[in-house]
Order: C-alpha cells, then structure tokens, then sequence
C-alpha cells in the first residue's frame, strides 16, 4: 500500500502522493512546492519558458492499486525527459494521458493551445504492401494522402486521364503547401536512408522501425513521444537518433530500458514507484546515486516506524491500562498507525532467474574455417569467416540490420549450410536458443502451458519445482500464470521466453535480441546470470551497456561479409578504432555503393585499408638511412604481432574481467597502443615500399 509523506506544513500527505516533489541533481536538496490544502501540497510550478504541458495531481487506477497517485510535473520546450520505472508501473499510461486518449481520474492536465504531438509507438507496423513513401507522408495530416497520391502518380503515367489526376492533385498541393511538405518528407526519408519505393513486407522490424520514426519526424511537432525507441534499431541507427534528438528543437519525452541511450539523452527522469513521482533534474548517473541513498533512508524510516508500531501493539495487550480514559489518545494513535502501515505499498520483488545448466561441453565449443554463405543470387552476408569458439566464451555479434548477424548464429548452429567452409561442432553440446521474436512461444496457450509443457513439476539445478513457484521467480503470479500469452505486454513476453529457455539443461545459450522490453533490473540481473554461466554465450544485442558487461569479446560485421573479432565489449571495439558509422548501414535504394560510401566515411582505424598501388612507373631509390629503416620494419612489426597475441590470450580468459579494473584498463589500453602503432608501422611500410 501507499506509504504516508509529510509536508512541509507537517501535516501527512495523501499516501503514495508526490506532492510535485522535484530533485535537482546539482543542489542535491529536495525542493517542495509551498502551500497546503486540507494536509496536502498544492502543485506551485516554477516558471520555466514555453511550458507546453503540465499535470497537476494526476491520479489514474486500474482496479484496487492506483497506477498514478496524485502527480504532478511539467515539460518545456527543449527539454528531453525520460519516464522510468518497472515493468506495469504506468509508464505507457502516463504517454497515453499526455496524448488525450486516456482521461485521468483525477487532477487536471494542461496542454499549450495548438499543441502538435508526434509519436513513435511501441509496436511495429503491420508488413504490408504500402510504400515507405506512403506511410511516412501519413504523419503529414491533411496532406500525407495528397502527397502519396502525387508520388505514384507520377510514377505511373499510363494516359491522359492519370495526367489530369495528377494536375488536380498538383493543384491542391500548391494550396496547401504541399511542394515545402514533400522536400520535408524527402530530406526525412534521405537522412535515415529510407527506400522510398520499397513496400513494408520487404522491410525488416529494424527498418520498419525506422519508418514510423520518418512519420514521427516529419510533422515537425512540438512535443515528441517515444515508446521504447530504440527496439529492433541497430546500433548506428540508435546513435543516430540520439544525435538527431539532441538537436530536435521541440521537447522530448520517451520511455526506454536502454541505458547508454538513456544516460546520452535525457536531461530530466521522471521515475513512477508505487503511484508517486520522483522529478530528477539530472543524468542517470547521478540519479542512480540519489535513488540508493532515497531507498537506504526510506528502509530506515520503515524499520523504525514497525519498531514503533510493535511497541505499541505489545502496549494495547496489556488490557485494562490501554482502556483507561486518559490512554484513550495512544489508543487512537495506534488505529492511525494500524491503517498507515496497511497503506503501505511495498517495492515491487526482483525477478529471481536460475539456469538449468548441462555438462560440461568439450573445451572446443566449435571451429568454423573460412564460411562463406550467400543466398541464391544475392551477395555474401558472412566471406571467408574462421574462428575457435572456446568453452566459456561470450561472444557479441554486432551490425547493422540486414547485414547477417542472425544468418551467422543459424549457420553455427547448422540451421543454414554455408556456401563454401566448414564448421565443426564439438561433443557434448546441448544449445538453448532466445529467438528476437518469440516465435518459440504460442499465443493461444497460457503463461504456464508454454513454460510446463504438461509437467507440473520442473528441474532447476537438480532441484524439483512447481511450476507455479518457478513462474513466481520470473514475477508471474498464479493469476497472471494462466493468462494467454497473446495478452501479456513485450516486457512479459520477454521474461516469459527466458524462464522456458532457462528451464531447459544447456550448456551452450544463443541469445538473439534478449534485452527488447526487459526492464532495468531485470536485465541487471540477466546480466549477473550471464556472468556466472559456466558454459558459452553468444548474443546478437543493440543494447551498448549489455554487451560492455557481459562478452568477451565481439564479432563486428564491417559489411560485405566481412566480420571481425575485436576482443571486449563496444566500447572496447571504438577505443580499437570502431565507428558507430560502420554499424548503421543497411538496405537501401542504392544498395551496395551506400554500404561502401558509409564504409570510406569511417576512420581509417576502423578498418585496415588495402595498400593502394602506386600509379608511379618505378620506384624511387631510397637513401642508406631509409633503406635500413624499411629493412628494420619487419621485425618490429613481428614483435609488436607477439605481444598483441600474448595480451589477447590472457585477455581471452574468462577470469580476465574478474580482476581490479586497473588491471583490466591497463591491459586494454595497452593494447590500444599496441595496435596504433602497428598501424603506423604498416603505413610506413607501404609508404617506403612504394
């Protein structure tokens, strides 16, 4: 229940309220709104320029549990704020409010006069036979239709009669603007190398999301919505649209589990804990900070108000003391005490995530050697691709979308047969596989079916478990256990997967996009699991804090087919030299030469170039001094390649990461250096051979 706040009159606080409370991360001091009605605090917003929307002492309930509890916050203009909280804490609820397709229960929302709002939802648009073109020009109301009908129009002349349409249509654009909207339309789909002509059946959930954010974008609205924006985005697209918000003129306001995205972008969270507000004018950083020591006091403040209430509670069994006239006051003390500590709402419990760990497998998980693979008539996603994958390994796959990460993943796991090479597999092996869209899970059965498969009781590390209990870990109650998969939300779905894939003995997991819709401390958690798992671990994720935690090192698809291990996480890979750039290159209309543009646009570092021949007709002769410096690079290129080999092996052991992290920076920057000056070396060495 609803805990009590006090006021600053010092009266109590409706319980759960946040009274507006606002935390300014610089002062660090908690800063209330003066004023009381009734024992409560009266919202008193600061005058900040171009307010565009304000709640004040919003409520909204589904069922006995109020969602939001009497809350109260603005946004200006400029501003980028991010809405955090647990799983079905009222985060979707809260952007639902601020659009006006939800009306609150009670309180009152104000919003500026003409205020245009643009969203990017949550879910994916429907594959189907529209164009990118028309589905962005739909975020143009009034003129998106106009628009559409213009561009396949003048695509498809076949007569007289379709050039009289298209000079009507072109009338009317010409009344409404139309020419200024569609250069908007047009710079919108370039900038996020969208294919114009494509239909959204051709499209992957990665481009499709790149399509509603064209469709958010382009009707240049005052305050925009976000809803998890960076699901099924790779990670040059995420970097982009950070980039692309910070100099977004309007104000911002999104919901997201990433972490590095929201750390990059926010400058305010607003976090929803039990029905309150907690109003953070700061980073995550800091407000991870301020949220510890919030929750270290407020376990103090309880521990001695239960303290109190168990005094009193041995006090009134006392009997004839407790009824005297002049105790009748303890007396109703204690009633008022009773019904504060009922109201209390306590934190939602951690999600507890056990795995079913097989034998051990060979040491050698498996060796590919020179892959290739293609599709009839199309170009190479993986070429001349070798590696040994070691037990105890946690490999990352990063790329753009499209460029093979999952047809990588099925070819190790025999799922595809490559085009030329090999892949020996090694004993032993027994594989569990996260599947990015959860095609593993039936949406016609329940929470339990999908997990028990007929059984009721499952094995957990050689233990015996009700599955109920077992769902009961991954935060599913018996009630929410018998519910049809097809009604739970992405973050459910999620936990949901991993408990069916966790219940089964592996040794061996593939994790394909496991963090999409999982919550912040539940992917803390996945994350400590990962870490403890003795077997090997690869995983596809966009999401930079998951993989800087968890592998070993990364494979990176540089395009062409071309992938490459780096050895660490992806902030690792760019000390090495790694563009975001390289990663959000993907589908478009000219294909290929926009992969090899993106790829030239790179650091030299990110990739090492080819030598480029010299169009001289003969060399030069090179003086005594440079010719021994030539003869001397060799050598030195052979002892920097020693010492870059020892520290990858001892970086390569799983215990590595277990150490201080002085030791590991120290290691890593080494090796930096290491690889900088084999670099010049090699440069130098073209230079003088030519």
């Amino acid at each position: 229940m609803a805990q009590r706040r006090t006021d600053i009159c010092g009266k109590k606080a409706a319980p759960g309220r946040s009274g507006g409370i606002r935390v300014d991360a610089v002062a660090g001091a908690k800063r209330q709104q003066p004023g009381c009605i009734s024992g409560r605090m009266r919202p008193l917003f600061l005058e900040m320029p171009m307010t565009l929307l304000k709640f004040a002492d919003v409520s909204l309930a589904y069922g006995a549990m109020p969602l939001l509890d009497g809350v109260s916050w603005q946004i200006a203009r400029g501003e980028r704020v991010c809405i955090i909280g647990r799983n079905g804490t009222g985060k979707s609820s809260m952007l639902r409010l601020v659009k006006g397709d939800q009306m609150p229960d009670d309180g009152e929302i104000w919003r500026t006069p003409g205020l245009k709002i643009g969203e990017l939802p949550q879910e994916l648009p429907r594959a189907d036979e529209r164009t990118v073109f028309d589905v962005v020009a739909e975020g143009l109301a009034g003129v998106g239709e106009l628009l559409a009908r213009y561009h396949h129009l003048a695509q498809h002349i076949s007569g007289d009669d379709d050039l009289e349409q298209l000079m009507h249509v072109q009338q009317e654009l010409e009344a409404k603007d139309g020419w200024r909207l569609q250069q908007l339309v047009d710079s919108t789909l370039s900038r996020l190398q969208l294919p114009a002509d494509k239909t959204l059946a051709e499209l992957s959930g990665g481009w499709r999301r790149r399509v509603l954010l064209a469709q958010a974008l382009v009707s240049e609205p005052d305050l925009l919505l976000l809803d998890e924006p960076t699901n099924h985005l790779d990670i040059g697209a995420i970097a982009w649209l950070e980039e692309a918000l910070k100099d977004f003129g309007g104000a911002v306001l999104f919901i997201t589990h990433d972490r590095s995205f929201l750390q990059n972008l926010a400058t305010r969270i607003l976090e929803l804990d039990r029905g309150g507000l907690i109003d953070w004018n700061g980073d995550y950083a800091s407000f991870l900070v301020h949220k510890e020591q919030q929750l270290a006091a407020e376990e103090t403040a309880n521990a001695l108000f239960d303290k109190r209430l168990a005094q009193e509670e041995v006090w009134i069994r006392q009997g004839i003391k407790a009824r005297r006239t002049r105790n009748e006051g303890r007396v109703r003390a204690l009633k008022a005490m009773r019904a504060e500590r009922a109201e209390r709402r306590e934190r939602q419990g951690k999600a507890t995530i056990q795995l079913e760990t097989a034998d051990k497998s060979g040491k050698q998980v498996m060796v590919a050697e020179n892959v290739s693979f293609a599709h009839a008539g199309g170009p190479f996603l993986v070429r001349d691709f070798s590696m040994v994958l070691q037990r105890g390994d946690r490999i990352g796959l990063l790329g753009a979308n499209g460029t093979g990460k999952t047809t990588l993943l099925k070819l190790l796991l025999g799922d595809l047969q490559p085009s030329s090479g090999g892949i020996e597999v090694g004993t032993k092996l027994e594989v569990a596989y996260f599947d990015q869209l959860r095609h593993q899970l039936e949406p016609e059965k329940t929470v339990i079916d999908n997990v028990a498969e007929g059984r009721d009781f499952i094995s957990i590390d050689g233990q015996n478990r009700h599955v109920l209990s077992y769902l009961g870990d991954f935060l599913f109650s018996p009630q929410r256990a018998r519910t049809p998969v097809k009604a739970l939300s992405g973050g459910e779905r999620a936990r949901l997967l991993l408990a069916k894939l966790f219940s089964k003995p592996a040794n061996l997991l593939v994790l394909d996009e496991p963090t999409n819709d999982l919550d912040v401390e539940t992917l803390e958690l996945l994350e400590e699991v990962l870490l403890n798992f003795p077997g090997t671990v690869l995983m596809v994720s966009h999401d930079r804090a998951f993989l800087d935690n968890v592998v070993t090192s990364t494979l990176v698809f540089e395009g062409e087919g071309k992938v490459r291990e780096y050895v660490g996480g992806y902030q690792d890979w760019l000390r090495q030299g790694g563009s975001p750039r390289l990663l959000g290159v993907g589908e478009s209309k000219s294909g290929k030469a926009e992969l090899a543009s993106a790829v030239v646009e790179a650091p030299a570092a990110a990739a090492p170039q080819p030598v480029q021949e010299s169009s001289e007709p003969a060399k030069k002769k090179l003086s005594y001094k440079l010719q021994r410096e030539l003869e001397a690079i060799p050598g030195q290129i052979d002892a920097l390649e020693q010492e870059m080999a020892a520290l990858q092996e001892r970086i390569a052991d799983p215990g590595f990461y277990q150490q201080p992290v002085q030791t590991t920076t120290d290691v890593l920057a080494r090796l930096d250096d290491l690889q900088k000056e084999l670099d010049r070396l090699i440069e130098r060495w073209a230079e003088l051979e030519g």
